[in-house]
């Protein structure tokens, strides 16, 4: 198995050093998106999200809580992931392992960062009440970029959200009376890149083998600001990177994004509407 392991890695590399992928995609290009709104009655918005094989599923529930002591007057967010056996092998039932835990971080980071939501707007009583919002992600299956796979789900079950009623006068939420109020958005809609470096070269939207083959990753969020911008940032893997070759790496990133994003949020508008 490791042979054989060693042996696809080295010829994913060989066919890089061409500027060829295994499923004759481009470095860049990303395998199909497929996006549905609404797949739960039981959360306040939900979504699943395909990039070519890999599924994730996102839900979101919206509980009313007491502030963090540092931002009285704003409601709270929290994003947590469950990477299940059933997506692939190498996932182990039980507490969440480190691989779960940084997935929740950096979607968690993405969307508080760029300021997505309207936090402020999520404020029921200064200092005494507001919204949290629990993003949950879980995965079904893993055949690759499962991090840009659950960050486009987030956001597109944040979008398909809707603010329960919360009776002020009894204090508590009344889930049984309808609410077409939507969570408070701004236009700051951020979209992760996950960039996995293969030698000299990097690719975008990688499959499990590329990823194995790769020698780090990436992950840059950006907000649709002109120009665009940066709102989170991580490296991972031992490797070093120039400035030249990071400076590629953005230009690539920005060049993807002004395609990608928009088909992306046309998918989304089109599932949350026909959803309703």
């Amino acid at each position: 198995m490791i042979e054989e392991s060693n042996l696809t890695a080295k010829r994913i590399h060989e066919y890089l050093e061409h500027g060829n992928r295994f499923d004759k995609r481009d470095p860049e290009e990303y395998r199909e998106i497929i996006i549905e709104c609404g797949i739960s009655k039981k959360s306040e918005g939900s979504a699943k999200v395909k990039i070519g094989k890999t599924e994730v599923w996102v839900g979101v529930k919206m509980e009313v809580a007491e502030p963090y002591p540092d931002s009285p007057d704003k409601g709270n967010l929290m994003v947590t992931a469950e990477l299940t056996p059933l997506s692939h092998p190498k996932y182990e039932y039980g507490p969440p392992k480190f691989d779960a835990i940084e997935l929740g971080r950096l979607v968690d980071r993405g969307i508080r960062e760029s300021r997505y939501i309207d936090l402020n707007k999520l404020c029921i009583t200064e200092g005494e009440k507001v919204w949290q919002v629990f993003v949950d992600v879980y995965s079904i299956n893993d055949e690759g970029n499962l991090l840009d796979a659950a960050f486009i789900a987030a956001i597109a079950a944040l979008k398909d959200t809707k603010v329960p009623f919360y009776d002020k006068k009894e204090e508590k939420i009344d889930y049984e009376k309808p609410s077409k109020e939507k969570l408070p958005l701004t236009e700051n809609e951020p979209f992760n890149f996950s960039v996995y470096l293969i030698g000299d070269k990097f690719i975008m939207d990688p499959t499990q083998d590329e990823e194995s083959a790769s020698d780090g990753r990436l992950v840059l969020a950006l907000t649709p600001t002109k120009p665009i911008s940066i709102c989170s940032m991580q490296k991972s893997g031992e490797f070093e990177i120039s400035e030249v070759k990071f400076s590629e790496i953005l230009d690539s990133v920005e060049k993807v994004h002004k395609t990608i994003f928009p088909r992306v949020q046309k998918l989304i508008k089109s599932s949350v509407k026909n959803g309703k």
